[in-house]
């Protein structure tokens, strides 16, 4: 994973997680850095979290764990060159975090690709709560219906029950905020394929926080424990 690279293994870990997990810039880091005897140029920082970050993320979803089976779905704005694009997300009933998807469109096509990719990893949810998105109601249906479908089990999958509610997607919204904490001090996301990594890389970190993943060893470790895990 770090082979060939010109520094330390423990260093590139350190700035990409300081740089995913706290509200830290490309150039704050480049400094701490250098007060440690390092030259780390920011656009080298940059580069690492953008290599290794999906790396990682899909090393610990080989060791997350299994979600429940209500779910939470909603999306949320994130700015990219000037312009509004969505990160649709969905949490279970005790906060976990299913799955996310980022998508410069907010419509009926994106809801379903979001949904599917949720479907495929954790499996159909006896129920998903939305705020009263009518696009949102109608990808489910389209989806469960698909799913249905394909599913060659003698015993025939129920319905997944919708319930729309405002009231009750609130434990969603207020999830949405640690990840728009940490984007907000960034001086903002230049393309869509880099925001789409570095989004990955901070919803790791937050599924890490969670305490998401499995580790034999050890059954609380801390994010910087948990990077190693997956590093080695």
């Amino acid at each position: 994973m770090f082979k060939g690279r010109h520094f330390d293994q423990s260093v590139i870990l350190l700035c990409v997680r300081w740089y995913l997990a706290y509200n830290l810039s490309l150039r704050d880091l480049e400094e701490m850095m250098a007060e440690r005897g390092l030259k780390v140029d920011h656009s080298t920082v940059h580069r690492w979290v953008a290599h290794f970050s999906p790396q990682l993320l899909e090393r610990f979803n080989r060791r997350k764990r299994a979600v429940g089976s209500k779910w939470h779905m909603d999306e949320t704005y994130i700015k990219v060159r000037g312009q509004w694009m969505y990160l649709y997300r969905a949490i279970d009933s005790l906060g976990d975090t299913v799955e996310f998807y980022f998508s410069e469109n907010r419509d009926l096509v994106a809801a379903k690709r979001f949904l599917r990719k949720a479907l495929a990893r954790h499996g159909q949810p006896e129920h998903i709560v939305i705020d009263g998105s009518q696009t949102n109601h109608e990808a489910i249906l389209s989806c469960d219906a698909e799913s249905r479908l394909r599913q060659r089990s003698r015993r025939p999958l129920k319905p997944i029950r919708i319930r729309k509610s405002r009231y009750l997607n609130n434990r969603i919204e207020q999830d949405h905020r640690r990840i728009k904490r940490r984007i907000r001090s960034m001086l903002g996301f230049k393309s869509q394929a880099s925001t789409v990594v570095i989004l990955s890389g901070i919803e790791m970190i937050h599924m890490m926080r969670k305490r998401q993943a499995r580790y034999a060893y050890n059954p609380s470790p801390s994010i910087a424990e948990q990077f190693d895990i997956l590093a080695a």
